[in-house]
């Protein structure tokens, strides 16, 4: 298997529904041990997806079916990596460093989740929204509030990293190089970043000819390397937590 096609993923296709996709991530994590760096990634966003099933059978969306698209074609992104590594492919520029480094015994596993995040919501939630808007026939705009929905759901998944893997507050010094890389990456720019990728990534598409397509996959693989170059620097060896 190569790597995976950037424009394609689940176009024309129906997405997986929530259960099916909280099923694969808890088999990866029997698959793989605790320590490894992607399962870090994959317990956090277990928890997130979870939450997303439950609000969405609990009346939690302005429109259930738009926000489950939304949240599910996110998700088959994560999936349609760890499925490319598997079968001994290579996944998207923006997840290889967080595969290469999993067993690294100098990145701690705070580092772990936040090059996961970078990896899913700066290149896959822009990509999530061309997929879902594909499904379901309609523009971005029209998922604009299903974004901002689910993007509250994405902040539980920085909460949880804070509450099980951030330092102590008498660990966490100023002059920590963990505290230098927290303050180098934002949750909320990651996402506005996203929103904005995919509202230009639709746009070349509607360009007619060749030469939109082209336009679309140059602005798909700089974002892609560009999001895989900030996961390196997250990934910084720092030596264990002291």
């Amino acid at each position: 298997m190569g790597q995976i096609d950037e424009f394609t993923l689940g176009a024309g296709a129906a997405p997986l529904s929530v259960a099916a996709v909280t099923d694969r991530m808890r088999a990866f994590r029997s698959q793989w041990p605790e320590g490894d760096g992607v399962a870090v990634f994959n317990q956090v966003y277990l928890t997130v997806t979870r939450e997303i099933g439950r609000r969405a059978d609990g009346g939690g969306f302005g429109d259930r079916r738009d926000a489950v698209t939304l949240a599910v074609r996110f998700a088959e992104r994560y999936l349609a990596a760890v499925d490319a590594v598997a079968a001994g492919g290579r996944p998207p520029a923006c997840w290889r460093p967080l595969f290469e480094y999993r067993r690294h015994p100098g990145v701690r596993p705070l580092q772990f989740a936040l090059a996961g995040i970078n990896a899913h919501i700066g290149h896959d939630l822009a990509l999530a929204v061309v997929d879902a808007c594909r499904t379901l026939g309609c523009e971005p705009d029209g998922l604009e509030a299903e974004f901002e929905q689910v993007g509250e759901v994405l902040v539980l998944l920085e909460e949880r990293i804070r509450e099980e893997l951030m330092p102590g507050p008498d660990l966490l010094e100023v002059a920590d190089p963990l505290t230098h890389l927290l303050g180098c990456w934002s949750l909320e720019r990651a996402r506005d970043g996203a929103w904005l990728a995919a509202r230009s990534l639709w746009q070349l598409h509607r360009v007619p000819g060749r030469w939109g397509a082209e336009l679309a996959e140059e602005f798909t693989e700089r974002l892609d390397r560009s999001v895989g170059l900030v996961g390196r620097m997250l990934l910084t060896p720092l030596g264990p937590g002291r």
